[in-house]
């Protein structure tokens, strides 16, 4: 397991050496960009890999059952008082009951299946963190590390920057 006071504790000389120049780049530019650097680490095969912000969505696509129109829809009407069985009742007007049951399906298969922690809720908020950090003049490079196969552990978001453990080591 990936200590979160180091998560880079396991990496090669060679990886973090890397490391330390990718966050050379990333902070040499400080330019909001999809080409920024992403960092996938997956332990079981002791890999890091970096692909750009840009191709996160299709190399780690995010479980979207949750945001289902036919479930926003329905949390909605719950949220504006709506008796549950009466926003189940209107989203079947609304959607068709097949298309509800279906929606409803997807979203507890995903809950059961380990593999889809990645969501489209923290999707977004990688991106808009990061964003902030790069606006904010703040060089930083998130890192995702992926859950071993059968594993109880959901994915990992550690943000590297000059001030994490072993790169203050190689920085210096």
């Amino acid at each position: 397991m990936v200590d979160p006071a180091n998560p880079l504790e396991g990496l090669t000389r060679r990886q973090l050496q890397g490391l330390h120049n990718l966050l050379g780049d990333v902070r040499s530019s400080l330019a909001w960009s999809w080409q920024l650097p992403v960092l996938i680490r997956q332990r079981c095969w002791l890999r890091l890999e970096m692909i750009e912000l840009g191709n996160l969505h299709r190399w780690l696509p995010p479980d979207g059952c949750e945001e289902a129109p036919e479930l926003c829809r329905y949390r909605e009407l719950v949220a504006q008082g709506w008796s549950p069985l009466q926003a189940q009742e209107q989203c079947w007007r609304e959607f068709g009951d097949d298309d509800c049951r279906t929606a409803l399906q997807r979203f507890w298969a995903s809950q059961q299946d380990r593999k889809h922690d990645w969501t489209v809720q923290r999707y977004l908020a990688l991106i808009s963190c990061y964003r902030r950090s790069i606006e904010a003049g703040v060089a930083t490079i998130p890192m995702l590390v992926l859950p071993r196969a059968g594993g109880a552990t959901d994915h990992q978001l550690h943000w590297v920057s000059d001030s994490t453990p072993s790169m203050r080591h190689t920085c210096a």
